[in-house]
Parts: C-alpha cells; sequence; structure tokens
C-alpha cells in the first residue's frame, strides 16, 4: 500500500512539477526579406549544440510581404542562439556558390554575423522569466 501511495505522489509531484517550468515564448521577426519565395526557418540551439547537432527547436513558414513571424514556446531561461535561412528553392538546406559563398540569405540572433560561419559568441542571446521577441537581419 505503501508503494502505491509512493507511486501516486511521484506522479503528482511530477506534473505539478512539469507545469511550473513551462518556460517562454521567443517570437523571431524578420523583414526586408529579398522576395517571398520558398519557405523561413528558423533553428534553436544551446552552446552544446551550436553548429554541431540537430537544434532543440524549429520553425519554418512562408513569407508573405518579404517578412515572417517564427515563434519558439516554452523555452526554459538560458542562454541559446538562433540561425535562420531563407530557403528559396526548398530543398531543406543552405545552397552555395561554387566559391563557397551562400546562395541563399541567413541571419542569425544575437549581436549578429561577422565574416565567415556563425559563431556561439555572435548568436548568442539571453531567455529570462519574460517573452521576448528578436529582430533578425538576413
Amino acid at each position: 500500500m505503501k508503494t502505491i501511495i509512493y507511486l501516486i505522489a511521484l506522479v503528482f509531484s511530477t506534473i505539478t512539477f512539469a507545469q511550473d517550468n513551462k518556460g517562454v515564448t521567443v517570437t523571431i521577426e524578420i523583414e526586408n526579406l529579398l522576395n517571398n519565395d520558398g519557405k523561413v526557418s528558423a533553428a534553436l540551439y544551446d552552446e552544446a549544440t551550436f553548429m554541431k547537432a540537430a537544434p532543440l527547436d524549429a520553425a519554418e513558414d512562408v513569407p508573405e510581404n518579404k517578412s515572417i513571424t517564427l515563434t519558439f514556446e516554452n523555452v526554459l531561461p538560458g542562454a541559446y542562439g538562433i540561425i535562420t535561412l531563407h530557403d528559396f528553392n526548398e530543398n531543406g538546406r543552405m545552397d552555395f556558390e561554387p566559391s563557397g559563398m551562400p546562395k541563399e540569405p541567413y541571419g542569425i540572433s544575437g549581436a549578429g554575423a561577422g565574416f565567415g560561419p556563425p559563431s556561439w559568441g555572435d548568436a548568442k542571446f539571453t531567455v529570462g522569466e519574460e517573452d521576448i521577441t528578436i529582430k533578425i537581419a538576413m
């Protein structure tokens, strides 16, 4: 009987704990796109996964009026980075010129990109207890 009561208490405490850590909404706004072709995607990373592994979360949609708004829900407080891509031909990846330069626009959160591949230091931003909106230039 004690085992059953313990298991019931554990289940309720887990449900209550999960509800307390719901997280916040991170909204990404991108304006001044070159066109409305294809899709725009955004990928959310932490330092351990940035440019190394699959994103923690991803969102994509079709742009309208050369702009788009994407959201990530239930993001817990911490440090994150976002990489965006305007995938003109919807092939699910960035296309490159023979010289190695990207054919399709991309952007990152944080301080912005320098020359070359995005770095964690350039992309890093902090999520706290309040919903946030990040504007990204591409």
